[in-house]
């Protein structure tokens, strides 16, 4: 059954039979529900009707803006080779995983852009799904179960939806059940540089949970940290489809400073690995076929 996109439907999405205690939350047309961390909320004019705002992402339809500069010759190639994956694609989703960074968010918004896709941080709907980010702090040291179950919902949702890319956290790769939706889709090991992330997180460590980074020391501090996250993530990890690895695209491109490594060029490495994928998959969908 061909995917649904989240421009084509305008009635909520059917779910599995849970406790009827939900917050339910709307974005444009469609819709999230998960179960309510808190029975008794702070009263409010809609307590059970929230609108999720746009994660900063569109879909490139005409009308919205690109965030891509057209007189950019690399972001021009970017949209070329986007359209050529695009008729084999025919709107499957993308689940980036790895972990969180700037450079990851930077290059899921750009192939969005590309490939004229929503984008959607999944960390950030389990936020909204629980209060935001104070909320979401709280409920997951006090009920880090529920929260995952959270996320699963999240990913049950988005992956019964098309024309996606999604950047997902870690929860993501942490469960069969987990994997499993990302098959849904084709899933991307966006795999950068540890040094890349600890600049990040020296700058916000509020990105990651304290129970995944306990620490707020110094700059190797932090990348031990990282480090060790990273080994707890890795199996995870390479469960995806295909590795887009700044170490790899910069030793394609004869580059020996990853800094200069844009995220015009992973997301050129993203599209070929894609590409390459789709024909795969019609390969073996053609060698199926009875005589």
């Amino acid at each position: 059954m061909e995917k649904v996109s989240p421009c084509h439907t305008n009635t909520p999405l059917p779910l599995p039979n849970r406790p009827s205690n939900f917050l339910q939350f709307k974005h444009q047309t469609f819709f999230f529900k998960f179960p309510n961390p808190n029975p008794n909320p702070n009263p409010n004019p809609n307590p059970n009707l929230v609108r999720l705002r746009r994660l900063n992402c569109s879909v490139s339809d005409g009308t919205v803006p690109s965030s891509v500069g057209a007189t950019d010759s690399s972001s021009l190639a970017v949209k070329k080779k986007a359209a050529e994956v695009s008729s084999e694609l025919k709107g499957t989703s993308i689940f980036l995983v790895g972990l969180k960074s700037s450079f990851k968010t930077s290059l899921g918004k750009l192939l969005a852009d590309a490939l004229r896709y929503y984008y959607f941080d999944s960390d950030n709907l389990v936020e909204e799904a629980v209060g935001g980010a104070l909320a979401a702090k709280s409920f997951r040291e006090s009920d880090e179960k529920g929260f995952y179950e959270c996320e699963t919902e999240v990913l049950k949702q988005l992956s019964s939806m098309g024309r996606l890319v999604v950047c997902a956290g870690n929860g993501a790769v942490t469960s069969s059940t987990n994997l499993a939706l990302l098959r849904h889709g084709i899933s991307l090991w966006i795999d950068v540089p540890l040094d890349f992330v600890a600049r990040d997180v020296i700058e916000d460590q509020s990105q990651f949970a304290p129970s995944e980074l306990s620490i707020s020391g110094s700059y190797p501090e932090v990348q031990d940290e990282l480090g060790a996250l990273y080994d707890r993530y890795r199996v995870g990890y390479a469960t995806a489809d295909a590795i887009i690895s700044v170490q790899k695209v910069a030793s394609r491109l004869g580059c020996d400073n990853l800094d200069e490594i844009t995220r015009e060029d992973m997301a050129l490495e993203a599209l070929g690995e894609i590409e390459k994928l789709t024909r795969v998959k019609k390969m073996l969908e053609e060698a199926a076929r009875p005589f």
